[in-house]
């Protein structure tokens, strides 16, 4: 899925969002002989990579493993020229430097990630005629969790996510496989400020739900959408400031003897329960 959207109020845009188009990029733009842009591993991974039609600089193959590569890609000829297949041990060479599975028979690089903008994201909910649901996520640092939850709100039907700038990890090799190539198929944006993108959005309609375990039991909420569900760092939950923006507080029950769930596992039981308050797989 492409991620070309823009906004219909540009002025105002340009004055609250960084407004870029999102989508894979090389931000170079040239190609530098193996430098630029990131591999990426695993064959389903890079199999939905290439669902998605983004720009992918090459595909490297291990020679035993072509003629599934070649089973599984509809237009071949589009990629023939990218296509480079190897030897047992000029791909295990290449693989030793970028994975630790020595496992891969297949692997891709990929144009360096470009994020959208919270905007686009509005716009995409608009155009599927829904009212929009977005992940923010404030100061998600762990690869794995940002990649479930990418994948679990994908799944979901979220419309997209948003990230900062800073103190956030980046999508790269391990966020892309930890959400099963979801990645490929999810609008990402990436502001500098969560508080302000929060009372921005807040004019395009939206009201924001803070995930905290002294919220409101989400199972006796009324909460509704449009909504941006905001969910907090692994080690230090929301910050005070973007708390303090949310209209609502909403924490998932809990009885065992700890007390807390993992934020990947959170943000999957939240969103997935604003989805059937809001009938919204209907």
């Amino acid at each position: 899925m492409k991620n070309n959207f823009k906004s219909k109020n540009k002025n105002n845009t340009k004055k609250s969002f960084n407004n870029k188009e999102g989508g894979f990029s090389n931000h170079n733009n040239k190609y530098d002989n193996k430098t630029d842009g990131i591999y990426i591993t695993g064959k389903n991974v890079v199999f939905e990579a290439i669902k998605s039609n983004i720009d992918i600089l090459e595909i490297l193959v291990c020679d035993d493993e072509q003629n599934e590569l070649y089973n599984r890609i509809d237009s071949i000829e589009k990629y023939k020229n990218i296509i480079k297949i190897l030897d047992q041990d000029k791909f295990n060479n290449i693989v030793s430097k970028i994975s630790h599975n020595k496992d891969q028979k297949i692997i891709a690089r990929i144009k360096n990630y470009e994020y959208c903008t919270p905007i686009d994201i509005i716009e995409y909910a608009h155009l599927k005629n829904e009212k929009p649901f977005i992940i923010i996520l404030d100061e998600i640092t762990d690869p794995m969790n940002f990649g479930s939850i990418i994948r679990s709100a994908n799944l979901a039907g979220v419309h997209g996510i948003i990230i900062k700038e800073k103190n956030s990890c980046e999508v790269n090799n391990l966020v892309a496989n930890a959400s099963s190539g979801a990645v490929f198929h999810t609008k990402i944006a990436r502001v500098t400020n969560l508080s302000r993108t929060i009372e921005d959005l807040k004019k395009e309609g939206m009201w924001f739900a803070a995930a905290d375990m002294d919220g409101e039991n989400i199972y006796e909420s009324n909460i509704t959408l449009p909504l941006g569900l905001v969910i907090g760092s692994e080690g230090f939950g929301i910050s005070r400031l973007v708390k303090e923006k949310c209209d609502y507080v909403v924490s998932i029950p809990m009885k065992g003897d700890i007390d807390s769930l993992n934020a990947s596992v959170s943000a999957g039981i939240l969103m997935f329960e604003i989805i059937r308050k809001n009938n919204y797989n209907k």
